[in-house]
């Protein structure tokens, strides 16, 4: 802009000079300046003195000048802007493939929203994958990391480190798109959970039918949710208190137990003394069969496989996490500290 400004004060000054000092006509002072500045080698318009020598000269440098100047910030910017894009590429690439045991969004619109909203307060690492650009910049606004691509695509799921996720959620308002991601989510990486968002009854069928791990339905979901908020309103309160939010005192998590890693199986909760040791209240256990057994007793035996669902304080879950084995810091998330 400067240099454009400068150019065309320059015109004008070579104007001026050769019809108030050379007394030329407008058209011949504006034709001489330009062929000057652009330096094409034309003969002079008029007949002219030593004086009107000197300055075509001057005028020559300072249309060289300019002309440079603007030649030199025009390249620079194209040459800048390519590398920059480049550098920027390379940067996405590195970071893509240093990701591991990350959670994937695939979809950021308003469910896509709330779960990196989730994720960041649980101090999870996730990406989200949106195609549009708008919904990009506006994650990356939000200090997410994402990448513009179509999350149905294999290549787009290779790209954002598919078969090193643990987990892939896709949230498109398209219960097809929704199905394609699963399908290719559980063909690039078998042990990964998917879970996927369903509009209507038989999508959530398919869906499950098509290897999500959990179907979640927003209609049915919220329903459920404000017969729970009218009827036992309370217990929702507390619910959520300890399931959501970045400010809570409490928690909930799930821990896997490995024979391998973990010194308590095949014995009872009593004798475990896993409350006594960290403070935190184990809610049930999962078995392996997929059998929920609710408010577990101290006779329960703990059983190969079997996954505990604990309460309790960041502190108390992570006591927790620590004596169960290190398998449950290499599957599942140890509690986020809030202190």
């Amino acid at each position: 802009m400067a240099g454009a400004i400068a150019l065309g004060g320059v015109f004008v000054i070579g104007t001026l000079w050769y019809w108030l000092v050379e007394g030329w006509s407008w058209e011949d002072a504006a034709y001489m300046t330009v062929i000057t500045l652009a330096t094409v080698g034309y003969g002079e318009i008029h007949p002219m003195g030593s004086r009107g020598r000197l300055f075509t000269i001057a005028l020559i440098l300072l249309g060289v000048v300019n002309i440079g100047y603007i030649v030199n910030r025009f390249t620079e910017a194209i040459i800048q802007g390519y590398f920059q894009e480049g550098i920027r590429l390379q940067q996405q690439r590195r970071l893509m493939e240093s990701l591991s045991e990350h959670y994937i969004i695939c979809g950021f619109s308003r469910t896509g929203r709330q779960i990196a909203k989730e994720f960041q307060a649980e101090g999870v690492l996730f990406v989200v994958i949106d195609s549009e650009m708008e919904s990009i910049q506006r994650a990356q606004m939000e200090g997410y990391t994402a990448y513009q691509g179509d999350a149905t695509l294999d290549d787009t799921l290779l790209k954002v480190g598919i078969e090193r996720a643990t987990c892939i959620v896709a949230a498109l308002p398209s219960d097809a798109e929704n199905l394609y991601i699963v399908l290719s989510a559980k063909t690039l990486n078998t042990g990964i959970r998917a879970i996927a968002r369903a509009s209507t009854e038989e999508a959530l069928q398919k869906l499950q039918r098509g290897g999500a791990d959990e179907v979640i339905s927003p209609y049915i979901t919220g329903g459920k949710r404000m017969a729970a908020a009218a009827l036992r309103p309370q217990v929702l309160d507390f619910v959520d208190g300890i399931l959501t939010g970045a400010d809570r005192q409490l928690y909930m998590e799930e821990f896997l137990l490995d024979p391998i890693f973990c010194p308590f199986v095949g014995q009872t909760l009593q004798k475990a003394r896993l409350r006594s040791q960290t403070g935190a209240l184990v809610l049930a256990i999962r078995r392996l069969d997929g059998t929920l057994i609710g408010g577990p007793t101290g006779d329960t035996m703990l059983m190969p496989g079997d996954r505990l669902i604990g309460m309790g304080t960041a502190e108390q879950l992570r006591d927790l996490n620590q004596i169960l084995g290190p398998i449950g810091s290499q599957k599942l998330r140890k509690p986020k500290n809030n202190n």
